[in-house]
């Protein structure tokens, strides 16, 4: 089968590998759309593990099925999820599922960017889902990244009425946007160093896009009665945007950090400052089947 291989981040090989031989609990899925995550172009995160097959967000068709599988069938259109939890150790009954080390170690074969991926048993078992008639298997591919701002929010408590201000417009960015607005924000405000993004933001539900060169907090108080926001999603890890988050939050407020800065970074936090105005710090990685 063809494979697209890793080896840096200009360096990608349509390669051949065997076919994955699926055993007992197993299914062997035809992968046929595959989302880029942010996480694939960071080439510090991935270098260390190169050559390999990425790509978790997956969907395709179920071609075999292996013994004792009664859920699913040959045909099934389903989305995989790559990472699944133990649901036994002491992170995951604490509700802390994406530190669990099975949820670390647990994943494809050989990555979503390849023709064929085998689906070990325990993500069968927990981590397959059968995509409805409705939706097609590009959408089906923003299921797992959906996942993980649904999550994030959960843990940000975005309730209605709140201000947040989104920083970053990307991806995740939009889909935070999206949900905010679901969930009843009074005021949703977005950044972006991309005016193109910033067009985007709007049309997906940012009542304002400021650009990420102007002085965000000022623009926020402009736009927020005099306040700054309630809830604060940082989805890039560039320092300038999160020396922006810490700048931005309003007292009682929590900043969420979804991604990742580079290696090394270290943030300094006015310390006194946010014990006296009760800011919340929340990071948040991945997805979880279980909130």
């Amino acid at each position: 089968m063809r494979v697209a291989m890793y080896y840096n981040n200009r360096d990608v090989r349509l390669e051949e590998m065997p076919t994955p031989q699926i055993g007992p609990g197993e299914l062997l899925l035809k992968s046929l759309a595959c989302g880029i995550c942010g996480s694939d172009v960071m080439e510090w995160y991935r270098i260390h593990k190169a050559p390999l097959v990425l790509g978790h967000e997956a969907t395709g068709e179920i071609v075999e099925v292996g013994e004792g599988v009664e859920q699913f069938k040959k045909g099934d259109r389903i989305f995989v999820s790559h990472h699944v939890p133990c649901n036994t150790c002491h992170y995951c009954l604490n509700g802390n599922h994406t530190v669990c080390d099975t949820l670390r170690s647990t994943n494809f074969d050989p990555g979503g960017f390849a023709e064929y991926v085998r689906v070990p048993q325990i993500n069968v078992d927990r981590g397959v889902f059968i995509l409805p008639d409705n939706l097609s298997l590009e959408d089906g591919t923003l299921i797992e990244p959906l996942a993980c701002v649904v999550r994030g929010q959960r843990l940000a408590h975005i309730e209605p009425g709140q201000t947040v201000i989104v920083i970053g417009s990307g991806i995740s960015g939009l889909l935070h946007i999206l949900l905010t607005r679901l969930a009843g924000a009074g005021r949703v405000i977005a950044t972006d160093i991309n005016e193109y993004r910033l067009k985007m933001a709007k049309k997906f539900g940012a009542d304002f896009a400021i650009s990420a060169d102007e002085d965000v907090p000022s623009r926020l108080l402009e736009l927020n009665d005099n306040r700054l926001a309630d809830r604060v999603i940082a989805t890039t890890g560039a320092v300038p945007a999160l020396n922006t988050a810490l700048k931005s939050v309003d007292r009682g407020g929590t900043i969420l950090f979804f991604a990742p800065a580079d290696p090394g970074v270290d943030l300094p936090i006015p310390f006194n400052d946010f014990w006296r105005d009760c800011i919340t710090l929340m990071p948040t990685y991945g997805a979880s089947l279980l909130i």
